[in-house]
């Protein structure tokens, strides 16, 4: 071993990594292994490393906890065990930790605090330009999302056909410029992305793709790029919901052997398990892949069970059939709606049947493409986003708005050019203000929607009633909870984003209301005066 380095210090839940060198020659990521075993007062966490090219290879680790750490790394290629220890620190400022299931349909994150998902779509924005990541970045911060979903390998599809940045192996592509209009469909097979709509699957014909790829040689610059992307979004609060295989696929990616698939599962994790704000979504529309069984699925999910020390969370998103979520490896849902119309109306029956976090990833766009998945108006999404959060789930976005360019957010990233996205950091706001993790559905009536907190969903008395109209347009509505109790009134305009306090009600009392859509209300238990 030439040379070994690493940080003496990191923060708990910051990322410590541990780089040597060694052989370069061969081809190190079949030949060749390290790994290191992390110990302090209150966890031993043994981590598998990984070759980063040019004869270097990393071990990282995250500490779930402060003070003292002693580490061991161990390698095919080293002489001895390499060993040494580093300190924890507090974590800095707008550090939580890992996100993790709470109080079984919710999520918190380490330190306790609560994480209300209000996520986005974007498969592929972290291989575009640079100057477009900028923009995305941008625009995610200026939207308030903290989660965003995205693919490992690049994707092909309508309205993406270009060739991505980098490549995950080495190898050669297609040639991009056999890829026109008019023989776009030589190259993919019809399918269907959604009931009732057009889309493409994976295309694995022996030959069709033009690319000639070695899985066994990943190209640890592409791998490093995205490790790079995760760490920005990391610095501004988002989780990273990384899609690590799908259909959409001209290159081969989605068809690679059995021995492949486990290699680069066991290089995705050990490259990215030790960053805080990553999440594991098995697939995008798993259903649409024909060359693969439940049987590689489950498999896959051991493989992330096993390597992944720190228990990320852990879902599968489907096209037509839902996988079985009730799988103990699932920690929560993530759901494309199967029904044309119909998307965050069955949080409630969902999360019966699963009794799990419900996460809706995709319950149509908006935009205005040609495909039925992507072009409801940015009213309608944002309904969707208050009727899941009132049912107690949690719903996501995205945008596929024409524009000349043809870069749609939904893929590219970029610059957002909707509506719905300027208004769910006030939804996210709301429910930040929950008693408690989250919401529960509450029967109250049957022309409305409403949450109360999950906490108190069984109790007689609530403290707080989150009521939702949606498209209803009341002039006005009664309550009787009571006798005793008083509530503060507050009319919420949705689309507005405006609160409007109506004073106090007791027994039975009226709530005035502009007789429009989009409209709530909420009522909170007056805490008397001691």
């Amino acid at each position: 071993m030439e040379t070994f380095y690493y940080e003496k210090q990191v923060e708990r839940w910051g990322t410590a990594e541990f780089t040597c060198r060694g052989p370069a020659e061969g081809n190190p990521f079949l030949e060749h292994t390290i790994k290191g075993i992390f110990t302090g007062k209150h966890e031993t966490v043994e981590a598998d490393g990984f070759y980063d090219g040019e004869g270097i290879y990393k071990v990282r680790f995250m500490p779930s906890f402060e003070g003292e750490y002693s580490f061991s790394l161990t390698g095919s290629f080293l002489d001895k065990t390499a060993e040494g220890s580093f300190f924890v620190v507090p974590p800095s400022e707008g550090n939580h930790g890992p996100v993790h299931v709470a109080a079984t349909y919710h999520f918190a994150y380490a330190d306790g605090t609560p994480y209300y998902s209000i996520g986005t779509t974007c498969y592929v924005w972290e291989l575009q330009s640079d100057e477009r990541i900028a923009e995305t970045l941008d625009s995610l911060r200026e939207a308030r999302f903290n989660k965003i979903r995205f693919c490992i390998f690049p994707k092909h599809y309508d309205y993406n056909l270009g060739e991505p940045r980098s490549y995950p192996f080495e190898g050669t592509p297609m040639d991009s410029s056999i890829l026109t209009s008019e023989n776009f469909n030589a190259y993919t097979q019809g399918t269907s992305h959604t009931a009732g709509s057009s889309g493409r699957e994976e295309n694995c014909g022996e030959g069709a793709t033009g690319s000639d790829w070695d899985f066994s040689r990943f190209r640890p610059e592409h791998f490093r790029h995205i490790e790079e992307c995760i760490i920005r979004l990391q610095k501004l609060g988002i989780e990273a919901d990384l899609i690590v295989m799908h259909p959409y696929d001209r290159w081969g990616f989605s068809c690679m052997p059995e021995e492949d698939d486990g290699r680069y599962w066991q290089y995705v994790l050990a490259r990215f398990s030790a960053y805080r704000n990553v999440w594991w979504s098995l697939a995008n529309e798993y259903d649409l892949m024909q060359h693969k069984t439940l049987e590689d699925w489950e498999r896959y999910a051991s493989i992330i069970c096993e390597k992944d020390p720190y228990r990320h969370l852990r879902s599968i998103h489907n096209c037509h059939s839902f996988y079985d979520y009730r799988r103990p490896w699932v920690t929560h849902c993530s759901i494309q709606r199967q029904d044309p119309y119909l998307s965050a109306e069955h949080v409630s029956k969902w999360r019966e049947e699963y009794r799990k976090p419900i996460v809706l990833d995709e319950i149509c766009y908006e935009g205005n493409i040609q495909f039925g998945w992507g072009n409801i108006s940015g009213r309608e999404l944002l309904r969707r986003f208050w009727e899941a959060s009132c049912r107690g789930g949690y719903a996501g976005h995205g945008e596929t708005l024409m524009n000349p360019e043809n870069v749609l957010w939904w893929s590219h990233g970029g610059r957002l050019r909707g509506e719905s996205h300027k208004r769910f950091g006030f939804l996210y706001d709301i429910l930040c203000e929950t008693p408690g993790l989250g919401l529960a559905p509450y029967d109250l009536k049957w022309d409305c929607v409403c949450g109360v907190p999950e906490r108190e969903w069984m109790n007689p008395v609530k403290s707080y009633y989150l009521i939702y109209f949606g498209f209803t347009c009341p002039s006005f509505k009664e309550y009787y909870f009571d006798n005793e109790t008083e509530f503060e009134i507050e009319v919420i305009d949705t689309w507005n984003m405006t609160i409007e306090k109506q004073g106090t009600g007791k027994g039975k009392f009226r709530v005035e209301l502009p007789g429009r859509e989009y409209m709530a209300v909420r009522l909170r238990r007056e805490e008397k005066q001691k």
